[in-house]
């Protein structure tokens, strides 16, 4: 079981946008020193639901603030990132953390970010594929050039190559993808790529997801140990407290303020209607499918969770309560009171 912490940079209601980052990175220090597994970085633009607008610069400090644990993009979004772009840093923090980077990414929404970005709707609702198989010919081959509908420039070297890391693992950094529904499964089947599963899904969506995924995966040629290999993600909020009462009142007294304040910022590019769900009943729906409780009720329902899905990786969602010392004393009880009981 490989556990780690989901860190949104959140930013609740009352506080500022540098209070939230740094509250994001004493997250990360201390889930380091609690023995968690990896961090997770979100990112988001014009909107406090998340204030941290570069998952893989954040992802740099972080890695150089460390020593241990692995950091990885949850996610980066592609359609208004230059793949090429995106390739290059992601091979340069490979190389400079000594293989612990891990490239998370998605397709984002039809937000206002693609026209501040140049992108344009049809990044989103089409271009997805293109991007993200430019990008992964950027992390696997020592030469590249495009002729797509999106991208098309003459053949040029790589450069740092990923693969050149020196006495780690050999291939470049691990990539990961957002997958929100059966087409974005089976993209990712497709190309062999574990995936990252959001926190609103209970345990069947997901087994049918990872379901979904193996039986494109075997359809599209991988082989047995390419398919039991794949490392999925399953994200979701992590709230330990000594009653579950306790832990559950923490997350519903904080969450739907920030919940309805930082989705409702969200505009979208073409005006297109959007619906929310309603954040106190989404922060209970959460209450109730993820680890939020005593120690002995989160390892329980991790433990199920990896038994009905197969899936033993973790993101988990520890700021909820949005107070710094609160989100400190979460992560290390996490560390220290579930992790022993899933070894």
């Amino acid at each position: 079981m490989r556990v780690g912490t989901f860190v949104l940079a959140a930013q609740f209601p009352g506080q500022g946008q540098g209070e939230a980052l740094h509250r994001a990175v004493r997250t990360a220090e201390v889930a380091e020193e609690a023995g968690l597994d990896s961090v997770w970085l979100a990112e988001h633009h014009f909107v406090p639901y998340g204030v941290c607008p570069s998952a893989v610069t954040l992802s740099a400090l972080l890695l150089g603030r460390t020593r241990r644990i692995r950091v990885g993009t949850a996610v980066s979004v592609l359609p208004t990132a230059h793949p090429v772009a995106l390739g290059e840093q992601a091979a340069l923090l490979h190389l400079t953390s000594s293989g612990r980077f891990t490239l998370g990414v998605g397709r984002g929404g039809p937000w206002v970010d693609l026209e501040v970005f140049g992108a344009g709707p049809a990044a989103y609702e089409s271009g997805f594929p293109e991007s993200l198989d430019l990008l992964m010919r950027w992390l696997r081959e020592p030469r590249v050039g495009a002729d797509g509908e999106r991208y098309s420039f003459r053949e040029v070297a790589v450069v740092p190559r990923p693969e050149e890391l020196i006495g780690g693992p050999p291939g470049g950094p691990e990539v990961v993808v957002a997958c929100t529904s059966p087409k974005s499964v089976k993209l990712a089947a497709e190309r062999g790529l574990p995936m990252l599963l959001g926190m609103h899904c209970g345990d069947e969506e997901k087994a049918e997801m990872v379901a979904l995924w193996r039986t494109h995966a075997r359809a599209c040629g991988r082989s047995p140990d390419e398919i039991a290999a794949a490392g999925h993600v399953s994200a979701g909020v992590v709230q330990i407290a000594d009653r579950a009462a306790d832990a559950s009142e923490a997350l519903v007294k904080a969450m739907p303020g920030w919940l309805k304040w930082g989705l409702e910022a969200h505009v979208t590019v073409d005006g297109r209607p959007r619906t929310m769900r309603d954040p106190l009943a989404y922060t209970e729906l959460l209450c109730a499918l993820h680890p939020v409780g005593p120690p002995r009720l989160a390892a329980d329902r991790l433990a199920a969770t990896a038994e009905r899905t197969g899936i033993t990786r973790f993101a988990l969602l520890a700021e909820g309560s949005g107070d710094l010392a609160a989100t400190e004393e979460n992560v290390r009880r996490l560390g220290a009171e579930v992790l022993p009981q899933l070894a």
